[in-house]
C-alpha cells in the first residue's frame, strides 16, 4: 500500500495484478463473490491519488452488504435477493478511495473459527491445504495472506479477526466499538446486547492498519506516545499453549525489554476467567438467534454440535456435566457447566460478573499501557477441529468482553521441535495434539491489548514496536 499511497501506480494496473494473484490463488477458495461491477471504472487508469486509500483492492467479510452481491453466512437458505446498498464500512472504504473486488469466504453462520459451508465451499490455508486459514474472517485473511489484496475489513466478536491473523501470519486491529462500530455488518446475533461484534482490518503490516482505521474515520493521525510499561501472560486457560505459543509472547517481551519498555509478568486468571463468561454470555440465548438464521434448512455438523451444547436443558448440565469429568472429558464437562441457556435473573448475574472482572482485570494491570499475550493456543488448525477446539482462543475474548482495543501481529513459526504436546485421554487435548503435530513452519502470532482508557493508536504503536527490525531504532 506504501507505493499506492505515494501515487506511483496506475489504478488500472493495480487491481489487473490483484486479479492476477487471484487467478493464481483460486484454489484457496477465499474470494467467493467478485465485484465485476468496479471493472469499467477501473480501466479508464489514471494515477492513484496520493493518500487515503484511493486505488488499494479490498475483499470485504462476506456479513456485510455489498451492493449487487449477496449475504448468506454460508446458509443455503439464505440465498436471495442481491443487497441493494453498501454496508457503512463498505461506504467509508470507498470514499477513501478503495476498490472492492468482492467477499471473502466465511464459516457457516460465522459460528466457528474455520471457515467452510454448503455455500461456498471450504477455504484452505495458504501454506497448507489440509488447514483452516481460521474464521471467521477466514476467507479476507487468506486473501491477504495470499497477496491477493493488501487490506481486508472484517468482523470480531471472539477472535474472528485476531485468530485468523495467527493463523495465516498476519497483522489485524479490532478498535474499540465506538470507533467503527458494526460496521453494517449483518446481525446474527440481536438479542445479544452485553457485548457486540466490532469491526476491523487485516492487513500484512501495521501501517496498512493504521492507514486504514485513519481513512475511514477510525483515528486521527497523531504521533502516538512510547509505550513505558506493558504487562505480559503466556497461559491460554483449558488448553494449554503449544510450545510454539509460549516461545512467541517470551520472544515478543524480550523485543520491547530490548527496546527499553519495562515488561512485568502479571497472572492469566482474569483473563481465563473472561473466556468462560463471554461464552456463558453468548450461549445465554440457548443458541435461538443462530438457529433463527435457518429458516428452511438445517445446520452442518460443526454448528449443530455447538448449538446442541448451548440448547441443552438446564436441569440436565449438572449430571451431563458429571459423566463427562467421569469419562475423561473434563473441558467438555466444564464447558457444559459454564455456558446455556439463562433466565433474565441469571443474564443480569453474567453481566454482573463481567462488570467485577473488569474491576479485576483494571487493577491487574494498573500502570500498563497494553498486555502481551497469546493469540491462541494452538497454530492454524486441520479442518474439521474448530468446533470441539473453541477454547483454543479463549485469549482473545479478554479484550471482546471489555470493549478493549486489541491487535495482533506475526512474531515467529513453528519450528520442528515444537510439534508434540503431553499426551492425554481428553479428547479436546487429542485434538490439539494432532493440531500440533504437522506444524512446522506455520505462523505463530501474539495479541496485544490495549488497557483500560488506552486507546487504538496504543495497540498499533506496541505493534509497530514488536515488528520492527532489531537493528532500527524505535
Amino acid at each position: 500500500m506504501e507505493g499506492l499511497r505515494k501515487g506511483l501506480f496506475q489504478r488500472a494496473d493495480v487491481v489487473a495484478a490483484s486479479r492476477r494473484r487471484l487467478a493464481a490463488a483460486a484454489g484457496l477458495n477465499a474470494l467467493v463473490q467478485a465485484c465485476d461491477g468496479d471493472a469499467p471504472e477501473l480501466a479508464s487508469g489514471g494515477d492513484v491519488a496520493a493518500g487515503g486509500l484511493a486505488g488499494v483492492p479490498v475483499s470485504v467479510k462476506e456479513c456485510f452488504p455489498v451492493r449487487g452481491l449477496l449475504t448468506t453466512l454460508g446458509i443455503p437458505s439464505r440465498r436471495g435477493p442481491v443487497d441493494a446498498t453498501d454496508a457503512d464500512v463498505v461506504q467509508r472504504l470507498r470514499r477513501a478511495g478503495a476498490v472492492i473486488v468482492g467477499k471473502g469466504n466465511v464459516p457457516e453462520a460465522m459460528y466457528l473459527h474455520e471457515t467452510a459451508n454448503p455455500v461456498w465451499g471450504r477455504t484452505v490455508h495458504p501454506l497448507d491445504p489440509g488447514r483452516s486459514p481460521g474464521g471467521s474472517t477466514g476467507g479476507d485473511a487468506a486473501l491477504v495472506a495470499a497477496g491477493v489484496v493488501p487490506l481486508a475489513v472484517g468482523t470480531d466478536l471472539a477472535g474472528s479477526l485476531r485468530q485468523p491473523a495467527h493463523a495465516c501470519g498476519l497483522s489485524t486491529i479490532m478498535p474499540r466499538s465506538a470507533v467503527l462500530g458494526e460496521g453494517g455488518a449483518f446481525d446474527t446475533v440481536p438479542s445479544l446486547t452485553t457485548v457486540r461484534p466490532r469491526a476491523g482490518f487485516l492487513a500484512r503490516n501495521v501501517a496498512d492498519l493504521a492507514l486504514a482505521l485513519e481513512a475511514t474515520g477510525g483515528a486521527r493521525s497523531v504521533a502516538p506516545r512510547l509505550p513505558e510499561r506493558i504487562a505480559w501472560w503466556e497461559e491460554t486457560g483449558p488448553i494449554p499453549a503449544a510450545s510454539a505459543v509460549r516461545r512467541g509472547v517470551h520472544e515478543a517481551v524480550s523485543r520491547l525489554a530490548r527496546r527499553g519498555i519495562q515488561t512485568v509478568r502479571v497472572p492469566a486468571t482474569v483473563a481465563v476467567d473472561a473466556s468462560w463468561l463471554l461464552l456463558g454470555i453468548l450461549s445465554a440465548d440457548g443458541g435461538a438467534d443462530i438457529r433463527a438464521l435457518y429458516e428452511r434448512g438445517r445446520p452442518g455438523r460443526g454448528v449443530a454440535r455447538l448449538l446442541s451444547i448451548a440448547g441443552f436443558p438446564p436441569r440436565w448440565r449438572p449430571a451431563l456435566a458429571a459423566v463427562l469429568r467421569l469419562v475423561g472429558r473434563g473441558i467438555e464437562a466444564e464447558g457444559v457447566r459454564r455456558t446455556g441457556w439463562r433466565t433474565p435473573e441469571g443474564r443480569a448475574a453474567l453481566e454482573a460478573e463481567r462488570e467485577r472482572l473488569a474491576r479485576r482485570y483494571a487493577d491487574l494491570v494498573d500502570g500498563c499501557d497494553a498486555a502481551i499475550c497469546p493469540v491462541s493456543a494452538l497454530p492454524a488448525m486441520r479442518h474439521g477441529a474448530a468446533a470441539r477446539l473453541v477454547l483454543a482462543a479463549g485469549p482473545c475474548l479478554l479484550a471482546n468482553l471489555l470493549d478493549l482495543p486489541a491487535g495482533a501481529v506475526p512474531i515467529t513459526a513453528v519450528r520442528l521441535t515444537e510439534q508434540r504436546r503431553r499426551i492425554s485421554l481428553d479428547p479436546v487435548l487429542r485434538a490439539a495434539a494432532a493440531t500440533d503435530r504437522g506444524s512446522a513452519g506455520l505462523p505463530i502470532g501474539v495479541q496485544v491489548v490495549g488497557s483500560p482508557g488506552r486507546d487504538e493508536a496504543t495497540v498499533l504503536e506496541v505493534m509497530r514496536l514488536l515488528t520492527l527490525p532489531e537493528t532500527t531504532p524505535p
